[in-house]
Order: structure tokens, then sequence, then C-alpha cells
């Protein structure tokens, strides 16, 4: 894997900070190296590139919040969720960061002398190595894969299209795809076609990923409640299951999870990928994202649901999105970062458990 260490940064590091910030980067770096020197840090972080194992879930960050639009702050939700799973530091290997320029999305976007100026400000000089987070996020993953398919990464974001790059990857490098599923938690569908003319960003990218999968069969969502459609505009028109937050909290986890469990082994389903966003529970539990949404999932239904799936199903990928610890929109009942914080932290536990081999 020649390229991961120029891809990717320490973790926590990909938040570009000039001064604001850089004392929460340099807690982050004390707790898992010993120490505060980014030199000597980035020794001990490269030591663990060069010998991972595959033993354990692989975290990585992409500290990227351009693809929202609403509220911003999810670019400090992987450095966040990492400080929340510290007692279960010895449980995983973590990659580092996606390097973030703060201004850039994709590299689809840009022009040939801004990705060759991106290009050296990143890395120096100019090179074939892209430049905008998710162009960066899928080159860094699809290598990973490359070099070890069994990998089971659980990334952090980051605004939801920074989930596009790490379910595209995983789904490409699976051996059948048919066997391969997705099961996404969010309040809203993000299937919009494209948003004001961009067509990857929080509110598109599951519309994008239905062409990796192998049909529209292969995703299930879960906890939807704000819709600028009705329900069944997404299952009949787009074609892709959804179970709304109000239909769970009348059948119940172990409902959820048969009906769940039926279309997918019917399918052939042998794994998969989870795509959490923390917006999928009630605000009152996820209070510190950017578009939180009432009336929403509990975290222990929630919690319940990926359990029981993970008895039939190997889960061999998963993402936790849109945590964004310092924001806290005036419109919540229950406005409190800790709690929140600590939520989340307890989703990302879960999920590192349901991905150990």
């Amino acid at each position: 894997m020649k390229n991961i260490t120029e891809l990717l940064t320490l973790p926590g590091n990909g938040v570009f900070t000039v001064h604001t910030g850089k004392e929460k980067k340099a807690r982050l770096l004390k707790a898992y190296y010993g120490t505060e020197d980014q030199e000597m840090a980035k020794v001990a972080w490269k030591k663990t590139i060069s010998s991972l194992r595959p033993d354990c879930p692989w975290v990585i960050g992409i500290p990227s919040d351009n693809g929202g639009g609403i509220q911003r702050g999810a670019n400090w939700g992987p450095l966040a969720l990492r400080q929340e799973i510290l007692s279960e530091k010895k449980s995983f290997i973590d990659l580092g960061d996606v390097r973030v320029i703060p201004h850039l999305l994709h590299d689809k976007y840009l022009n040939e002398k801004t990705i060759t100026l991106c290009q050296k400000a990143l890395y120096g000089k100019k090179n074939k190595l892209p430049v905008s987070p998710l162009s960066i996020a899928e080159a860094a993953t699809a290598e990973i894969y490359q070099s070890h398919p069994q990998a089971r990464i659980l990334g952090f974001g980051g605004d939801h299209s920074t989930s596009y790059p790490l379910v595209k990857t995983w789904l490409n490098s699976r051996a059948k795809k048919s066997e391969a599923a997705l099961l996404h938690f969010d309040a809203h569908t993000d299937l919009l076609e494209s948003r004001m003319g961009i067509d990857l960003c929080f509110g598109t990218w599951t519309f994008q990923i239905l062409k990796e999968l192998k049909s529209r069969e292969h995703i299930v969502q879960v906890g939807i409640r704000s819709s600028g459609q009705k329900k069944s505009h997404w299952t009949d028109k787009v074609g892709v299951e959804q179970i709304w937050a109000k239909e769970f909290q009348k059948m119940g986890a172990e409902k959820v999870y048969k009906k769940i469990k039926k279309q997918f082994q019917d399918l052939g389903v042998k794994e998969i990928y989870i795509s959490f966003d923390i917006d999928a529970l009630d605000a009152k539990y996820a209070a510190a994202t950017g578009t939180p949404e009432k009336d929403g999932l509990l975290p222990s239904d929630s919690a319940a649901l990926i359990l029981m799936l993970a008895k039939d199903f190997k889960i061999t990928g998963a993402d936790l999105m849109e945590v964004a610890p310092y924001v806290l929109p005036e419109d919540v009942e229950v406005r409190d970062q800790k709690s929140s914080l600590s939520v989340a932290g307890d989703i990302a536990k879960l999920l590192l458990k349901v991905l150990h081999p």
C-alpha cells in the first residue's frame, strides 16, 4: 500500500486548522501515541500502517462536511468519536484521516489547473494522487481492499456524502455483489438524483450508490421520517425498501429484524454494510448533528436490530456519519452535547463489536 501514508494523515489531523482547534488534535495524539509531537506520532502511526492485522476492525476518518448543506460541523465528527471510543483502542487499528482541503468535494468538479495546485499543497509536488476528500477516500480504501480483501473498515464522517466512497469500494471488493447488501439508518432518504446540480452530496449519495448494488432490493433504509415525498414514491417509483421510523416504533425491533432478514436471505445475501446517520435517532438522543429530527429511533432499538442481524449475516463494513460534536441547533428540545456524543460513541462501539471477525 505505497500511497496510504500520502493519502491519509494522523488520526484526527484531517481537519484543517490554523490556530483554533489544534489543542483538540494534540489531545488525541497524546492519548493514542503518548506524545503531542507530530513527527514522533507520525513514526508510530506509520509503524501501525506497515503492520496491519486482519483480526480486528480498521477505523478511517473522513473529516469533511463539504458535501453537507444545512448546518456544518460534521468535519469534527471523526476526532470526537475517537475520543468516545478510547477505552476500546486496543480492539481496532486506526488508519488515520483522509486529507481534507476544506473547499473541495470530488475531483470531477475540478479543472486540471486546480488539481495541480492542490496536489502541490497536499503532497508538495504534482503527482497522480487525488485531492478532494471523496476522491481520496475512494483511492485509499480501494488500495486497502486490494491489499487486504478481508479488511473490515469502520468509517467515521463527515457529512453523509463521505459514505459514498466507503460503500462503493466495499461493494467493488466483494467477490459476489449478489451476496452483499446495504442497511442504511437515516432520517432522510438521501435518494435525490442531484441537489442544486450536484450529484454527490449528503442528499444524493444513496441514489448514486444504487448503481453499484446488484439490485435495488439489496438495500433497506430504516428510520426515515423527513422526506419531501410519500413513502410510496421511494418504494414504488425508486424501488427502495424502507421502514419508516413510525413503522419501526409500531412493529418493534424483532419484527423489523425478521422482515429485513427475509428480504436479504431470499436474495442470497451473506454480508451487510451498515451506514448509520446519527440523525436516524430521535433528536433528544442526537442533538449534535446538522439536521436533527424528532420522532426518531431509540438507540436501544437500533442496537437490538443490528445485533440480531449480526447473528445471521456477516457485518463486513460500516460507517457512522453526521456526528457534529460542537453543533447544538436552537430548535432541539434536549440540547446536550455530552449525552449526544455519548450515544454516538455507544453506536460506534457497537459497530466495532459486530465488525470483529
